[in-house]
């Protein structure tokens, strides 16, 4: 049974968390004291329930918990042997849990523990933030709020900020609150809902304050040509720019990029002092451990052309990379860690908007989120005040901080495709939804691209969320269509690595049957299809610089001559001839291009449900329901191949263990002697 008082701190926490307005994305924690019986003894024992390491506030569950005796941790006192060595008492922590299981505890505890009060609330609002990286913050806070909310100058987060954090409660008896110089807000009560309630109380004060007092253009005049394209256009110019930017951002490690085209972005970019408050960096640590201590921003007008931005862009970078260089010499000591990259993670264009990355889609967009945060605090500080965050040397300290190396560590290995984006055709069913949900499966962000959009979109629904996989409409026939399609999966995920072309249909007729009609059809949608394809992800994939592949689902029947199937088998000869030919052609890139030769796939197929499983069942003279026995029995292994068997294959080729495979066939056919590969 749920301990009452962690019923109430669950459901603040994800009340707290569901308004971006009160929190960024895993940011803040929440606590919570009570009693429980203690199974060793049967005694009572007081217990601290608090928000883990790296957890979320509005989707905290009672396993997001780090569970301690609040007697042993409020020891701890007596043994901490200073700020020169708090460090060390995160290890002492795990001498204070009670049971098993739960999260690890986070450097934030003390904060929690140590505090006089039932419940406490640490929050990282953007209009606490503002007050929080003014210039003149103390003094703004005693006007806002009086004796309720204390001022605590800039420390970073442990031991001795959780030890002047109670210290200023005992010493403020009437306080409900502080605010934390560059970082946020914490505020307490005897119940979850004083808490809760003082928590609102600070933010919304904080934000009315700004309301009615800051200045109406805190970021300056607009600048004459830096204002927003109309909205097709941006998006236009965003698709075109992103391989290039996905590349810049990925010069040290593959990234997955993210779009955003808000008005609080475009404002931004469009303002005369944005450049200026740019080069300050965020200040908050959950923002800049996202974003890195600086976006990148171009610095040419929104008409600048598509090859001008791009030329420009790869100078910024060069500068930029350099400048991150010198950010950590300068601070590094010899026992900071390694440098981590000098990529942006964040890269402004305006009047086009946003490009922010991370290891995946999740961390890409809450990056993104974060830095909208930032812009908003800088909005709030500077219609006040003046916008003054914390120092490139305390940022570097949190950057490089050994436990921040240390919970990095712990993450877990990322899986063999995590950080690739794949672009799927004929990915509503069959095989090549298989190989969507193979590839999703093993860390990919996917695209499910397929004539019929609303299944496309069930399909990747399937799959996850959008952070997973989107649906696109894609008529591999029509050029404007396919580029349209690529074009979508660049403002989606960023980029595009991985290519299947996998669409497909089927027209069983004997020669003197198949008409002109069949013959172009079967033609445009495969062999067309795959040209025109691979040509718009090549584009792409060659901007990046980051290699990729190029899957082929060709066809046992691209070697194999069986009857009744003129039209469809030269396509397939036809597809498996532009592997060898792309596979010359791109390589220089890194680019990999393989293919695959399945054969009899009945199960789950489109095409064989669609009348070509009935006219190759009269073809063989069998029935259509024993139509995958009878492939089947054909072959050597006497197996019948399924979509996931392809699935497999895709897996395998486009995986690290075949990095230095191209320009292959793999039959994936349980064994048809005919069309074994001479």
């Amino acid at each position: 049974m749920t301990n009452p008082a962690v019923a109430d701190l669950i459901a603040r926490s994800n009340r707290l968390g569901a308004d971006p307005a009160n929190t960024n994305y895993a940011g803040g924690n929440t606590s919570a004291k009570g009693t429980e019986t203690d199974p060793v003894t049967g005694e009572p024992v007081e217990l601290l329930w608090v928000k883990g390491s790296g957890g979320d506030l509005g989707t905290l569950k009672e396993s997001g918990l780090a569970v301690l005796r609040l007697d042993r941790f409020r020891s701890l006192v007596d043994v901490y042997p200073g700020v020169d060595r708090e460090d060390e008492m995160v290890a002492a922590f795990d001498y204070c849990l009670h049971g098993k299981g739960g999260a690890a505890p986070s450097i934030d505890t003390a904060m929690h523990g140590l505090v006089d009060a039932a419940h406490v609330d640490h929050l990282h609002p953007d209009s606490g933030i503002a007050i929080a990286t003014a210039a003149d913050g103390e003094a703004l806070t005693a006007r806002i709020f009086g004796d309720k909310v204390v001022w605590v100058p800039w420390r970073r987060p442990g031991f001795q900020l959780g030890l002047d954090i109670a210290e200023i409660k005992k010493a403020n008896p009437q306080a409900v609150g502080t605010i934390l110089g560059g970082h946020g807000i914490t505020a307490w009560g005897d119940t979850s809902e004083e808490a809760e309630s003082n928590s609102l109380w600070i933010i919304q004060t904080a934000q009315a304050y700004l309301d009615e007092h800051g200045k109406a253009d805190p970021f300056g005049g607009v600048r004459a040509g830096f204002e927003a394209l109309p909205e097709a256009e941006r998006h236009a110019k965003a698709a075109a720019l992103a391989a290039t930017i996905r590349g810049i951002a990925s010069n040290d490690k593959p990234m997955v990029g993210h779009f955003t085209d808000s008005d609080v972005v475009l404002d931004f970019l469009a303002a005369e002092r944005a450049p200026e408050l740019a080069a300050l960096g965020t200040s908050c640590p959950d923002h800049f451990l996202r974003t890195k201590v600086k976006p990148m921003i171009l610095d040419l007008p929104a008409d600048a052309t598509v090859e001008a931005s791009i030329a420009r862009l790869k100078e910024l970078h060069a500068d930029y990379r350099a400048d991150y260089q010198a950010y950590y010499d300068a601070h590094a000591t010899s026992e900071s860690p390694a440098i981590r990259g000098a990529d942006p993670l964040i890269v402004l264009v305006p009047g086009v908007g946003m490009f922010s990355y991370g290891a995946n889609k999740q961390t890409a967009r809450v990056a993104g989120e974060f830095y909208v945060n930032a812009i908003n605090v800088m909005r709030g500080a500077e219609s006040v005040s003046t916008y003054a965050p914390i120092s490139d040397a305390e940022k570097f300290r949190i950057e490089y901080w050994a436990l921040e190396e240390a919970k990095l560590q712990r993450m877990p290995k990322p899986k063999t495709h995590q950080g690739r984006i794949a672009f799927v055709t004929g990915a509503a069913s069959g095989i090549g939804k298989a190989i969507a949900t193979r590839l999703a499966a093993e860390g990919a962000c996917v695209v499910v691209a397929d004539l019929d959009l609303e299944k496309a979109q069930a399909a990747a629904a399937e799959l996850g969320g959008t952070d997973v996989a989107i649906g696109v409409a894609a008529n591999v026939a029509d050029a404007a269509g396919v580029q349209a399609a690529i074009d979508a999966t660049l403002l989606a995920f960023g980029g595009v690595d991985l290519v299947v072309n996998n669409a497909g249909l089927s027209l069983s007729k004997p020669l003197l049957e198949t008409t002109e009609k069949d013959w172009d059809l079967q033609h445009d949608v495969m062999a067309k299809g795959s040209f025109l394809v691979s040509k718009a992800a090549a584009k792409a994939l060659i901007e990046q610089g980051m290699g990729g592949d190029v899957i082929y689902i060709s066809s046992k029947n691209s070697v194999f001559a069986g009857p009744n199937n003129i039209a469809y088998s030269a396509t397939k000869a036809d597809q498996a001839h532009q592997v060898r030919l792309l596979a010359v052609e791109l390589g220089e890139h890194g680019v990999k291009v393989n293919g695959i030769n399945p054969d009899g796939v009945v199960r789950g197929s489109g095409i064989f449900a669609a009348g070509w499983g009935a006219n190759r069942a009269a073809t063989y003279g069998v029935e259509e329901k024993d139509l995958g026995q009878f492939y089947a029995n054909r072959t050597i292994l006497k197996r019948e191949v399924v979509p996931e068997n392809v699935a497999d294959a895709v897996f395998v080729l486009t995986g690290p263990e075949l990095s230095r495979t191209t320009g292959l066939h793999i039959p994936v056919d349980s064994g048809v002697a005919a069309a074994f590969l001479r």
